[in-house]
């Protein structure tokens, strides 16, 4: 097997690999999982700082207190717009690997990240107008972005069967970058410190990111934007249920990291420091179990822990509804937390059936060994940057949910029974499409490679 070149492809600069088959496991032990794996953990800190700005707003509206002049509704207006330029970019981001490189592309959205901190930094005090706080918040969207370039890029590099665990430490990584924010907020208020010294913080940090990036990371050359799968991904009925899968999952996260200490200050009447002590767990534990959500779905299979994992979700909110009715603050907390966890492993465990899902299809095809794998990862890799993309609207929805609860109702009450309805609308589908066991007659009746498409689905 003939080792990857790491010599500059023609008119391009920067460490560019020209050769990569992960599939072939002479090369990977040889020499493929070490060069993944260091690519890996420079994208990990990347996409980590990236989740950081992203979610910097849901930590800021802790600080501005009633000197601000926000309403709650205001604050929840805000947020939801920052999550919705973090849905939206993560699209063109996708494909900006192809394009510039997967080392090149973090280097620049790392970059990117500078621009919303500082501009926080300079607008961040009383008298500020909140168009003007909406206009900055924006900004930070961009940082929503990084984790659909990451996971792209990330995804080239290892083969099928270590993409649940890859993919799931790379995304489990960026995602903690939500409650370190929050946890560093946490010491800044208990320090009685303001928020610029929170963004102070972090503006080194994502140059330290970007070099970092520049000194340790690859660029593949064969990864390639296929305009041609990204629309064959679009057409497909999958992408768009598995966005609809990973609306209940990852924007249930990114939604309730945003929302949680602001409907603890509005139901609860926590101040800002009782928030921040609490805000943070339920992120933290997401964040974590999610390479398991990852690890679990390549040994049992993601469909079955994704369907499981929306009964739990559903049971926890159910939890929430009864809490918020009884006003109970210690078994609101704990439900809302469990909520979080139970979100990051469905965040593993989603996003471990986009490959298995395409790969199935492959076989479906009558392909076999490195022309079904050369399919899998064409549409796969397409479908994760729409995939990725519509399921962060979840965390618009979230957020505009409970704008309206707290506007009709002054609880967040309403918004819960809502996200029951969605949880058992997720499982209903995941078992009728993904896990139903079609009757012995039907598959009788069936092609043989629609039958073995139905079995494989029950297996990713």
């Amino acid at each position: 097997m003939t080792a990857p070149s790491t010599a500059p492809a023609a008119g391009r600069g920067g460490r560019w690999i020209q050769q990569w088959d992960p599939e072939d496991e002479t090369f990977w032990n040889e020499t493929g999982e070490k060069i993944a794996r260091r690519n890996l953990w420079f994208s990990v800190f990347s996409e980590h700082i990236g989740f950081s700005v992203w979610t910097l707003w849901s930590v800021l509206v802790l600080f501005m207190g009633p000197k601000y002049g926000l309403t709650p509704a205001d604050k929840f207006m805000l947020t939801s717009m920052v999550t919705l330029v973090g849905a939206v970019v993560r699209v063109p981001y996708t494909f900006a690997v192809a394009v510039f490189g997967g080392r090149n592309w973090t280097i620049i959205s790392a970059g990117l990240l500078l621009i919303p901190t500082i501009a926080a930094f300079v607008v961040m005090h009383p008298g500020t107008s909140f168009s003007t706080f909406l206009v900055v918040g924006l900004l930070a969207g961009v940082g929503g972005g990084n984790f659909a370039s990451s996971m792209t890029n990330i995804n080239a590099f290892f083969p099928l069967r270590k993409k649940g665990w890859a993919l799931g430490l790379n995304a489990g990584g960026g995602n903690i970058g939500v409650p370190v924010i929050q946890l560093v907020a946490l010491a800044i208020i208990g320090a009685s410190g303001g928020p610029r010294v929170l963004l102070g913080i972090y503006i080194p940090l994502i140059v330290v990111a970007a070099v970092l990036a520049a000194l340790f990371m690859d660029n593949l050359a064969s990864v390639k934007n296929d305009t041609g799968a990204a629309r064959d991904a679009a057409k497909d009925a999958h992408t768009w249920i598995m966005s609809l899968l990973y609306i209940g999952t990852f924007g249930s996260f990114i939604g309730y990291s945003f929302a949680f200490g602001q409907v603890l200050q509005n139901q609860f009447g926590r101040t800002p420091l009782q928030a921040a002590y609490v805000t943070f767990i339920g992120p933290l534990l997401g964040s974590l179990i999610r390479p398991v959500g990852g690890w679990l779905a390549d040994r049992y299979g993601g469909s079955k822990i994704t369907l499981w994992n929306f009964v739990v979700m559903g049971a926890a909110t159910a939890v929430l509804v009864f809490a918020s009715m009884q006003k109970s603050l210690p078994l609101f907390t704990t439900a809302f937390v469990v909520l979080f966890v139970l979100s990051g492993l469905g965040n593993g465990s989603t996003y471990k059936m986009i490959p298995g899902i395409f790969q199935a299809k492959a076989v479906a095809k009558g392909l076999q060994g490195e022309e079904a794998a050369a399919y899998g990862r064409r549409l796969s890799g397409a479908s994760m940057g729409l995939i990725g993309a519509v399921g962060a609207l979840g965390g618009v929805g979230i957020n505009l949910a409970f704008r309206q609860s707290f506007l009709s109702y002054h609880s967040g009450t309403g918004a819960f029974v809502a996200f029951l309805a969605f949880y058992a609308v997720a499982f209903a589908v995941t078992w009728a499409v993904y896990l139903r066991r079609p009757a012995a007659q039907a598959q009788a009746k069936a092609s043989g490679s629609e039958a073995k498409q139905q079995l494989s689905y029950a297996e990713v």
